[in-house]
C-alpha cells in the first residue's frame, strides 16, 4: 500500500467523483482510477459504488476512510516536524471553531500566528462542536476551539479554555424582564425558545440542563448564527438561553441568571490529537494562546 494510493482514495471519497478528484490532484483520470483499483485489489474488496453521476463509499470504504485520513495527517505532521527542526515552520494549519467561542479571540490569535509563521497556510472551518471533535479525531483538522462534548480518548484530548454560566436573554417588555430575578428551568418550560442547531455547544448545554431538571422545552426558532438568534430575541419572538458572554453583543436585551441547573456550565476547550500526532503548527498556535498573544501583542 503506497501513500499515493491513500491520497487518491481520500480525494475521490471527498469529491464523490473521479474526474473532479483527478483535476484537483492534477493527475490523469485513468491514473487515478488505476491507483484506486490497485488499492481495492490489495484489500480484496470494492471501496466505491460507481455510477454515471457519482461514486459513493462502500462499507469497507467508510471503514478505510478514517484510518487513511489519520495516516495522511501523521505523514504531514512528520514533514512539518522535520521542517520545524530546521528552523522553519511550513505546511498548513487547519483550524476549526464554533461561532463566538469564549476564552479565545480567534481572529487576533490567527493574525499573531501569521505574523510569526508567514510560510504556513491557514485554513479555518466553522461548525458545531460534535462535528469539530470528529474532524480533529480523524486528522482532518489540526485542532479546534469548541464546547466540551466528551471525555478525552486515545484519538482526542482537550485543553480547557474557560467556563461560564448560562443566561436567559429576553426582550425588555417580556414578562420575565419585569422581575429581573433569577429563573429556573421550570419557570421557562412554557416559553417559546430561540436556539442553535443541536450540535452547537450552547444548545447542548441548555438541552442537558433542562433534561436534568425534567423540563421539556420546544425550540420553535432554530438558527445557525449568533446574530440571527439575537435579532429574533430582539423582536420579542422568543427567549434564548445562552452563555453569559453573549449578553455583551446586544446590550438592549434583558439578561437573567439561570438557577437550579446544577453543573450546567458552558465549558470551552481546545481539541487536539494525542501529543505525538499534534502538528508543529498546532503546537505553535497553542503556545501563542497560552502566552496570551491574541491581539497583535
Amino acid at each position: 500500500m503506497e501513500l499515493r494510493h491513500l491520497q487518491h482514495f481520500v480525494a475521490v471519497a471527498e469529491d464523490q467523483h473521479f474526474t473532479r478528484a483527478a483535476e484537483r490532484l492534477m493527475v490523469s483520470q485513468s491514473g487515478l482510477s488505476a491507483s484506486v483499483r490497485a488499492l481495492e485489489r490489495e484489500l480484496q474488496t470494492p471501496l466505491f459504488v460507481r455510477t454515471t453521476r457519482r461514486v459513493t463509499l462502500t462499507e469497507a470504504g467508510r471503514a478505510l476512510l478514517g484510518e487513511a485520513e489519520r495516516i495522511l495527517a501523521q505523514v504531514r505532521s512528520a514533514h512539518e516536524a522535520v521542517a520545524a527542526v530546521q528552523g522553519v515552520l511550513r505546511g498548513t494549519l487547519a483550524l476549526g471553531t464554533e461561532q463566538c467561542i469564549a476564552g479565545v479571540h480567534v481572529a487576533g490569535l490567527l493574525a499573531a500566528f501569521r505574523r510569526r509563521h508567514p510560510d504556513v497556510e491557514i485554513r479555518l472551518r466553522q461548525a458545531g462542536s460534535g462535528a469539530l471533535a470528529e474532524e480533529v479525531a480523524a486528522g482532518r483538522l489540526d485542532l479546534a476551539f469548541a464546547y466540551r462534548t466528551q471525555a478525552d480518548t486515545d484519538q482526542l484530548r482537550s485543553v480547557s479554555l474557560t467556563g461560564e454560566p448560562m443566561t436567559v436573554l429576553c426582550h425588555p417588555t417580556h414578562r420575565l424582564a419585569t422581575g429581573g430575578a433569577a429563573v429556573t428551568p421550570e419557570e421557562l418550560g412554557g416559553e417559546v425558545f430561540v436556539d442553535f442547531h443541536p450540535d452547537w455547544g450552547p444548545r447542548r448545554t441548555t438541552d442537558t440542563a433542562f433534561a436534568a431538571a425534567g423540563v421539556r422545552r420546544t425550540v420553535a426558532l432554530e438558527v445557525n448564527d449568533v446574530h440571527s438568534l439575537l435579532d429574533l430575541v430582539d423582536e420579542n419572538l422568543g427567549i434564548a438561553v445562552v452563555p453569559r458572554h453573549f449578553r455583551h453583543k446586544r446590550e438592549a436585551l434583558t439578561a437573567l441568571p439561570v438557577k437550579g441547573t446544577g453543573d450546567a456550565v458552558y465549558e470551552t476547550v481546545a481539541l487536539l490529537p494525542p501529543p505525538q500526532a499534534t502538528s508543529p503548527a498546532a503546537r505553535a498556535l497553542m503556545a501563542l494562546l497560552e502566552h496570551g498573544t491574541q491581539h497583535g501583542t
